[in-house]
């Protein structure tokens, strides 16, 4: 049984569940396995009061954009949209949906949408800007709340999700990375980012059944 009083004070965070990282974009950029995190993600948020989110929402007009994947990663010298890779999540497009089986945009808690403007492409939902500087919101939303444990899932894990999971460490809460909401693009590099993670102080579960014990702990 969920302890209520306990899921008062958590949130589950749902980074980036869009179809544009997964295989039924194959054109951006497919993680594998991304589209099978739904019911993992869902579950999470029975363990939460709040449910929030985050969305790429990419200009077409965006500046670090390559045509192939083989050109993907190359530094672009700009400040706030470090590598290059190629189109992913616009909006109006298929790959900017959320993931069937989730709530829509309207039904979450808190939304941020990051990644508009043409020269910024932040990985993290907590800030616009890479130097963390700039707030989305979604860290005071957090705090007015009383939140004080966060549940974090989504995609990709060692861009997106992990940045978002240190971010909110950073910020002072309790994080819980929950791994059968999350895929990775590249196995050796989710690996090293989640040791990484593991170093900073965020918890991870591999299972539900961890994920419940150390929601009651």
């Amino acid at each position: 049984m969920i302890d209520t009083n306990r899921t008062a004070r958590i949130a589950a965070f749902d980074v980036d569940a869009q179809k544009g990282f997964t295989p039924l974009c194959p054109n951006e950029l497919p993680v594998p396995g991304g589209h099978e995190i739904v019911g993992a993600l869902n579950a999470m948020a029975r363990y939460a009061a709040l449910r929030v989110a985050s969305k790429d929402a990419h200009s077409p007009n965006a500046i670090w954009v390559v045509e192939t994947h083989a050109e993907m990663l190359q530094p672009t010298g700009l400040p706030n949209a470090d590598l290059t890779w190629v189109r992913h999540c616009e909006v109006g497009t298929r790959g900017f949906e959320s993931l069937d089986g989730l709530p829509a945009a309207h039904e979450y808690d808190f939304m941020v949408f990051k990644g508009v403007e043409a020269a910024l492409h932040p990985y993290g939902a907590c800030y616009h800007d890479l130097a963390d500087t700039l707030s989305t919101g979604v860290i005071e939303h957090l705090r007015a709340r009383e939140i004080d444990t966060v549940l974090v899932g989504g995609l990709a894990l060692e861009f997106c999700v992990a940045t978002t999971a240190r971010q909110l460490r950073n910020a002072g809460f309790e994080v819980v990375l929950y791994l059968p909401a999350t895929r990775a693009l590249d196995a050796e590099q989710a690996a090293g980012a989640v040791l990484d993670l593991q170093a900073a102080g965020v918890r991870v579960a591999e299972t539900e059944h961890e994920l419940a014990r150390i929601v009651r702990a």
